[in-house]
């Protein structure tokens, strides 16, 4: 597990934190020695992935890259 001094923790807290919810935990360090590990929060329903996270709740019609294709025809080409 990796080891950061306090200044190094304090530079760099958000992406060192960004690096824990990624599975990186890291302990700091005062003079050489431990004083505390960070680690992930345990919570229940927390993801690290949200793909997928409203599959189901809509539905997409058959003709979508179609829709309305006329009325953006117009709008780039006018009353040619």
């Amino acid at each position: 597990m990796r080891v950061v001094n306090i200044h190094q923790a304090k530079t760099h807290l958000s992406r060192l934190l960004r690096e824990v919810v990624d599975g990186a935990p890291f302990i700091i360090a005062r003079a050489g020695k431990p004083v505390a590990k960070v680690v992930p929060v345990d919570q229940p329903g927390l993801r690290k992935s949200r793909i997928g996270f409203i599959k189901g709740e809509m539905a997409i019609p058959d003709d979508f890259d179609r829709m309305a294709s006329e009325e953006i025809e117009e709008l780039f080409h006018g009353d040619e």
